[in-house]
């Protein structure tokens, strides 16, 4: 069965939620909102949580989370949309939250034979086995909240317990140097690669979010080997975790063109320096139609 792509949709759009990542949600929101009412569709925008989600109330044909962070991307907003019938974009419960954990997409890409950084998970006053440098961060975050690279031994302990204190535990992980290389997925599209370089430590926060002068470059000076490569196994990784619609799969490349891979974000941003928004557009894919697209890919697999 196909949808009416020319019919007038009732689409809602949550924004907000309760994450750390509330700023970029809401400005993700605030950006999917105006480009679905200027492809002339029915908008109702509004926050969620845990104990608000009378959004989920409103008469609508889709639902479009642009959520980023616990609640709205680890497959519990996703699970309450299922348990109701709801029609929405992006991944399942399941793979959501699979995601999000990122010990447990570690494990899935593991199994598959895809390579990712040598990792341990710490519960303070146990002690890391991995030496610095390492990169020290919770489980569950997205947006690169709470990630700290320790060069000095000295300091690792405290930022374990730091990491651990907000969150119960942290993930070590063995930092590998080299530029980030994320690939971009539109349902079955594999968008173009694109490399990051920050003007900072690494890609964190202010690097992704505020900081102009982190470049984004589709002319990433890699091999066209090495490019393929990721994008296969990208969409091993895509598939492994059986996403759907959207997603964004991370990689460090090393000085060897070796790859390691990171995580994988299911609800990536739709702000003025998102990665998904960028690739779709060097394919001729503008905004409102990514936007578009999205909306009508989440009908159709629900009719």
């Amino acid at each position: 069965m196909t949808t009416d792509t020319s019919k007038k949709l009732r689409v809602t759009v949550l924004a907000g939620g309760p994450s750390a990542e509330r700023e970029i949600s809401l400005a993700s929101g605030g950006a999917v909102a105006e480009a679905l009412r200027r492809r002339g569709h029915d908008v109702f925008v509004a926050d969620v949580g845990p104990n608000l989600l009378d959004a989920l109330d409103h008469e609508a044909d889709v639902v479009f989370p642009a959520l980023h962070g616990t609640f709205g991307e680890d497959g519990t907003i996703q699970r309450i949309m299922e348990q109701r019938g709801i029609c929405f974009v992006g991944s399942g419960s399941r793979a959501s939250a699979t995601a999000m954990n990122k010990v447990a997409a570690k494990k899935i890409a593991i199994k598959i034979g895809v390579p990712t950084p040598a990792f341990e998970v710490v519960t303070p006053p146990e002690r890391p086995k991995l030496s610095v440098p390492v990169v020290v961060k919770p489980i569950a975050e997205g947006s690169s909240v709470a990630t700290t690279i320790v060069h000095d031994a000295a300091l690792l302990d405290e930022t374990i317990t730091g990491v651990a204190g907000t969150y119960g535990q942290a993930l070590v992980e063995q930092f590998m140097p080299g530029d980030e290389l994320t690939v971009g997925f539109l349902g079955d599209q594999t968008l173009p690669p694109i490399r990051i370089r920050p003007n900072r430590e690494f890609y964190d926060y202010q690097a992704k979010y505020h900081d102009d002068r982190t470049e984004y470059l589709f002319e990433t000076g890699f091999s066209q080997p090495l490019l393929a490569r990721a994008a296969t196994l990208s969409r091993h990784v895509f598939a492994a975790l059986e996403c759907r619609h959207l997603a964004r799969i991370d990689w460090i490349v090393g000085d060897d063109e070796e790859l390691w891979f990171l995580e994988v974000n299911t609800l990536p941003g739709f702000t003025s320096h998102s990665l998904v928004p960028k690739a779709a557009a060097k394919i001729g894919i503008p905004f409102d139609e990514l936007v578009e697209r999205l909306v009508r890919m989440a009908m159709e697999d629900h009719s």
